[in-house]
Formats: C-alpha cells, structure tokens, sequence
C-alpha cells in the first residue's frame, strides 16, 4: 500500500512539472463565423458571403506614402510584383506581395501603427500580424513569420523599421518556402481587423 501510495505521489508530482511548461495561450477573438480575416481570406480562398471579393481601387499618388521594406537587407530592386497570380491551380487569386528571403531574416515593420492582432491560421498565413495606421484608414499584413519578436504584443505601438519577427514558412507558405506575405488594406476607420479592401502595396515597396 504504501509503495502504491509513494507512486501516486510521484505520478502527481511528474504531471504537475510537465503541465508547468505548457504555455496556456489566452484564446483570441474570433471574426464572425463564415467571415474570416481579410488577409487569410486571400491566402485561402477568393469566396466571400455577399460574393466574390473585390480587391481595392489602386493606392492613389500621393494617398500613401512609400513604406518600408519590412524585411531586413532586401533592397528595393529585388522585390517583385506577386499580385494577382494564381494560387492553389488558379482557384484563388492572390492579394499581397510575397519577398523572398532566408528563413529567421527580421521582419520590420512597413509604416508606423498600432499592432492589432496576433493571429495564427495553420492553413492560411500560419503566424501572422496585423499593424493599424495610426489614422485607422490602412492595415498591414505580416504573415508566413517563423514567429515574432522578443515582447511584441496586441496594442503597442510602433515606427517603421521596428522589430516584428522573423521571415518563416508557416500556414499554407510550403515547407521550406520562407518568404514575408505583406499585405495592405484600405480601412474604414470602423472597420475591424479582419475587414478592409486589399490593394496592391508592390507601388509602395518598390518605389514605382
């Protein structure tokens, strides 16, 4: 009985050290059912529940001005115009701009905001971020990160070239495809973080 009884102890004990190590993720808020986030949305799928989504007028001249290249060292020269090109065998147009670069490169931030959602989607953009304007009227998409930066969280604010994270290959990128998915969206001030119109950021990162 008594070694039965020191056994269960031990078995108590082990539990309690392992269940110490598991990081308890706080659970995060939802879009509405049927609705997901404006980025994932492009990186899954072209549906959406009043019909097909419509991408975004052009940004204007003088609208936005230039961002930062929000992955470190990629000159603007090497960044290509992804926009538009078909994924998954044309079943899905895709909405952002993909730069290339080693997986564990720093991601910085593309223009100053307020981070407003750390959001994971394993079958769409995997570890991603989305950074408001100050004004409220754009967001900025970060997706595909191989994870983020020491002390980032929801509602700090940042500058352009601030630390996010770093370039990965999670959600839907492909093992081994490490590249940033940046996406930008033309935001209603009410508009909540999943909601927007995405428009084509390649004018703004490449300086054309």
């Amino acid at each position: 009985m008594r070694l039965r009884t020191v056994a269960g102890v031990a078995m108590l004990a082990m539990i309690g050290f392992f269940a110490s190590l598991v990081r308890v993720v706080p659970a995060q808020e939802a879009p509405p059912e049927g609705l997901p986030p404006t980025a994932e949305r492009a990186l899954t799928t072209i549906s959406h529940p009043h019909g097909q989504q419509q991408e975004g007028a052009p940004v204007a001249p003088g609208e936005h001005p230039l961002l930062t290249v929000p992955v470190l060292g990629v000159p603007r020269s090497k960044i290509t115009d992804t926009w538009g090109q078909a994924r998954d065998n044309g079943l899905r147009p895709h909405h952002g701009t993909d730069i290339m670069a080693p997986g564990g490169t720093p991601v910085v931030a593309a223009a100053p905001g307020t981070v407003e959602k750390l959001f994971y989607s394993n079958g769409g953009g995997g570890i991603t971020l989305y950074v408001r304007s100050p004004d409220r009227r754009w967001s900025y998409y970060y997706a595909h990160l191989q994870g983020y930066a020491p002390g980032l969280v929801e509602g700090m604010s940042v500058k352009a070239g601030d630390p996010l994270g770093f370039v990965g290959d999670t959600g839907n990128a492909g093992t081994g495809n490490f590249h940033l998915h940046f996406g930008l969206s033309r935001m209603k001030p009410s508009d909540r973080w999943w909601e927007g119109e995405p428009v084509n950021a390649y004018p703004l990162l490449h300086g054309t």
